[in-house]
């Protein structure tokens, strides 16, 4: 049997689609790549940097129809730079818009 020992409160699952976002302030949708996924929080790769604290609203756009896509408010709350470039942004899950 596996054994898991994860300090989070919610499992981190790795994967790998696309992912639109807009800050709360604004209409313009944006693109990223999520990389990872939790009951708690996400990250995603942006050409954006973001400040700690700041509002968004992203959509986690499965690659497989099959899964809805899946549309959440959120809090920045790391961004890092990566050497390509582009960031990292790490963000808590405040809420999921439910239809």
């Amino acid at each position: 049997m596996l054994e898991y020992d994860e300090k989070r409160d919610y499992i981190r699952m790795d994967i790998d689609c696309d992912i639109t976002y807009r800050l709360a302030d604004s209409d313009e949708v944006l693109h990223g790549r999520c990389t990872s996924i939790s009951g708690a929080g996400i990250s995603f790769i942006s050409d954006n940097n973001y400040e700690t604290g700041k509002a968004m609203e992203v959509r986690v756009l499965p690659a497989r129809s099959v899964t809805p896509p899946m549309i959440a408010f959120i809090e920045v709350v790391r961004s890092n730079r990566l050497a390509e470039g582009n960031y990292e942004i790490a963000a808590a899950i405040k809420s999921i818009k439910t239809d």
